[in-house]
């Protein structure tokens, strides 16, 4: 018999919560209480996940200062050009990263990594796919959030491995900041679904 959800879980409907998440780049100065995060990591480990693994493990950082070294490590790498994911020399965004007032986490109250454990080849997926409840379950909570690709080398570096106290086996895939949004994020434009066959 399946668990009952928690108090907190969302009360939208699954395609409702697809359709109103968005990425938030702006965020109220409201913290997100413990129990409402012990949601959101309930929902993260009920993804899909290959021959049930499980093969991933969370981070969560609240701690402001915390949050601030770490923006400006990843921008320290970004500038530099040593982030090897993002070659972002000679982009308009270079502005943003030698930008002292840019942070990468816009000031959301948390950011939430999740990490995978090296267990065959579908880790990165079902982190993504842990990454995918995650958000979708704070979208059905009135809550923000926004994938930061941008600190994933600084993630993964030693020193913030051995800060963080992450086994330097694991690998940072997905960071989610998580937050309350300070108004409304526009719907942005998609495209209809390309299908090259249907049989």
């Amino acid at each position: 018999m399946p668990k009952p959800m928690p108090k907190s879980a969302p009360s939208m409907s699954v395609l409702d919560a697809i359709y109103q998440r968005r990425a938030v780049r702006d965020y109220a100065q409201k913290p997100v209480d413990k129990a409402t995060i012990q949601t959101l990591l309930k929902a993260a480990v009920h993804a899909p996940t290959a021959v049930h693994e499980e093969p991933w493990v969370f981070a969560v950082i609240q701690d402001k200062n915390t949050l601030k070294r770490l923006s400006d490590s990843a921008k320290k790498l970004l500038a530099s050009g040593a982030d090897p994911i993002h070659p972002l020399h000679g982009s308009h965004a270079m502005g943003h990263f030698t930008d002292p007032n840019f942070h990468v986490f816009y000031n959301a109250d948390a950011l939430i990594v999740i990490y995978g454990r090296p267990m065959g080849p579908f880790v990165m997926a079902d982190c993504w796919l842990a990454a995918e409840n995650l958000m979708l379950a704070a979208t059905g909570m009135g809550l923000g959030s926004c994938v930061i690709g941008l600190a994933v080398a600084a993630l993964n570096t030693p020193e913030w491995k051995k800060e963080l106290g992450i086994p330097a086996e694991m690998t940072a895939y997905a960071p989610v900041i998580i937050g309350y949004p300070s108004g409304e994020t526009p719907a942005v434009s998609r495209k209809e679904p390309e299908i090259a066959v249907w049989k």
